[in-house]
């Protein structure tokens, strides 16, 4: 769990629509100016995927990663998004990743990672034109943290070009400082690590 100045730390379980609505009970009384969803799936536990092609795609192994990566989030916009001040600035920050862009995919694959991220891509859109009609100030985004040193890329590092790995804490840093110069205008986009945007 995270820890800090500011910082509320909450359980959740996607599977558990009701546990999201207890811990935004829990915040009505102080709501959050930021909530940054920072949970993804690539790989099951198992081991299947990503697909490196059609022929691999299984609907129970899609389906899984798609809870992870969009109906999870989506479910705890839901449950947060009420709670943003009408009058100040609010964050909701999800994280997606560069393969989810449409426009930047030349290569195809990993079908169900994909897929899931540029879902979440457009509910982010979405929510961020639904948000903006009542709250001015408030930022719905997407961000790209480039290849982090966690489980989720670990069977994939060794293909890695020197440098383009980055540690999990420096990538923390990186997208808080995005977070930071991000305005009601950049609401409902992608942007990496560096603050660029990430092509639809």
């Amino acid at each position: 769990m995270p820890h800090g100045e500011g910082i509320v730390p909450f359980r959740f379980d996607y599977d558990d629509p009701a546990s999201l609505g207890a811990a935004a009970d829990e915040m009505a009384s102080a709501p959050p100016q930021m909530v940054v969803i920072a949970t993804g799936l690539l790989t099951l536990p198992d081991g299947t995927g990503p697909e490196r092609s059609f022929k691999q795609i299984d609907a129970g192994a899609m389906e899984r990663v798609l809870r992870a990566n969009t109906i999870g989030p989506a479910l705890a916009a839901k449950a947060m998004l009420p709670l943003f001040d009408r009058k100040r600035r609010s964050v909701f920050a999800a994280l997606s990743a560069r393969v989810g862009s449409i426009g930047d995919n030349g290569i195809g694959g990993w079908h169900s990672y994909r897929a899931s991220k540029a879902a979440l891509n457009m509910l982010v859109k979405n929510f961020a034109i639904e948000l903006g009609r009542t709250h001015k100030e408030a930022v719905v985004a997407s961000l790209h943290p480039g290849t982090v040193d966690t489980g989720l890329s670990q069977p994939f590092q060794s293909n890695l070009p020197a440098g383009q790995l980055t540690k999990a804490d420096e990538a923390a840093r990186n997208l808080l400082s995005v977070i930071d110069g991000l305005t009601s205008e950049d609401s409902g986009y992608q942007f990496d690590w560096k603050g660029e945007r990430v092509p639809d």
